[in-house]
């Protein structure tokens, strides 16, 4: 990675303007999943640590441009303090004279958290006078929302404009480590694993990570549209009818480039999603009755698809294999899951491209066998794509230039 990073700055006694991922769930007031705020938590050490004036600041949900209870960063800001064993000061706002206040009255090694950048429309407009007023409050900057990093919003490129430097906090860093060597430099075999629900939002992708893998998995609801590109029946399965020549152009594709694209040789089918419990079937990919439904990948594609992943040095993994939500759907997903992390344990590096397959394998118990669980499901994601995020393209490179 060719960009400063934390390590880069002295920020002893001045003000640093962070942007982090707090973008968590809350129910009644309290976070009911804190992953990406301990995530943050070794970029805010170090600069307590080094007596920052520290200035944090992130979204949190989709508030509609306008102040709204539900979307309050204040439960993150109790969250972090008890992360961080000191108090974590919290604003009402994230700009305006209040704000400016507050910021003026931090004392070296203090944490001022912000409230919801997205209560004002600007910030995802990319306001220019948004983004100066946000820079005026700190002397540097840091940017350390991997899970933002996709978006040219006011508080990750905007504010660039008019603070430097920018640098990367330690969890951007990781990210950009992680999925950079997957993509330039991996231990091979390199084997990608994709599935979710739509083939839609991950054609770029798979084009992308043909040219580089060695085998690409697919699994999860968008299979169907591939199943219907090779001519086989799916019955009522999840299918993409407007996609499904590009389907067919990517298993061409994948011929063309010597990769094996590895597809589903029997999957999990019910009748009825909603019933409980579900009556399921077994069947070959080639034997999907008209009234049924393919909710998962089957035994033999979970061996298939294990050996591979027990043979690869580096896994990239993108979305589940079936409707993991619901227990009964969920095997092959955790069957993944945990290959994954006996592959880990053979010194595969093992990367899980946030969003879903994050809360799988958190689910799985298994986060913590993985070299990498991604924060940002749409940033990852995008750097598989071979996308330049926004967010990172701001940051200071190491000669000084952006």
């Amino acid at each position: 990675m060719n960009k400063l990073t934390v390590d880069d700055i002295n920020p002893a006694g001045k003000r640093v303007l962070v942007r982090v991922d707090f973008n968590v769930p809350l129910e009644n007031g309290r976070v009911t999943d804190d992953t990406r705020i301990v995530a943050s938590v070794p970029t805010i050490q170090k600069l307590v640590s080094l007596r920052a004036r520290i200035i944090l600041m992130s979204h949190l949900g989709r508030p509609k441009g306008a102040p709204d209870p539900k979307f309050s960063l204040r439960p993150v800001a109790e969250r972090l303090s008890k992360l961080m064993g000191i108090p974590v000061k919290f604003a009402d706002d994230c700009v305006g004279a209040s704000v400016q206040e507050a910021v003026q009255s931090l004392h070296d090694g203090d944490i001022l958290l912000l409230e919801n950048l997205r209560f004002h429309p600007q910030e995802e407009k990319n306001d220019p006078a948004f983004a100066r007023e946000l820079a005026f409050l700190g002397e540097l900057y840091v940017n350390d929302a991997f899970g933002s990093a996709h978006r040219a919003h006011a508080s990750t490129e905007g504010v660039t404009r008019y603070l430097q430097p920018a640098v990367a906090g330690y969890l951007m860093k990781k990210e950009l480590d992680y999925l950079g060597m997957a993509l330039e430099d991996p231990i091979r075999p390199f084997v990608a694993i994709l599935g979710g629900a739509k083939i839609s939002g991950k054609i770029d992708v798979i084009s992308n990570l043909l040219e580089k893998v060695d085998a690409l998995l697919i699994g999860g609801g968008m299979a169907f549209t591939f199943f219907r590109a090779r001519g086989l029946n799916i019955g009522k399965s999840l299918l993409e009818e407007d996609k499904i020549n590009e389907a067919g152009n990517i298993m061409l594709l994948a011929e063309s480039r010597q990769a094996s694209l590895v597809l589903p040789v029997d999957v999990v089918v019910t009748p009825d999603i909603e019933a409980s419990p579900p009556s399921t079937e077994i069947v070959g990919a080639a034997a999907i009755k008209g009234d049924m439904i393919g909710v998962d990948i089957g035994p033999r594609t979970i061996d298939a698809f294990c050996e591979h992943i027990l043979s690869a040095g580096t896994i990239v993994w993108n979305g589940p294999m079936g409707i993991f939500e619901k227990e009964p759907f969920a095997v092959g997903t955790f069957a993944i899951a945990g290959a994954m992390a006996d592959a880990t344990d053979r010194g595969c590096i093992t990367i899980v491209g946030g969003g879903d397959s994050a809360a799988a394998v958190a689910k799985a118990g298994l986060s913590d066998r993985m070299s990498h669980v991604s924060t940002g499901g749409g940033a990852s994601l995008e750097f598989l794509e071979g996308k330049t995020l926004p967010g990172v393209a701001a940051l200071t490179n190491k000669g000084g230039n952006r």
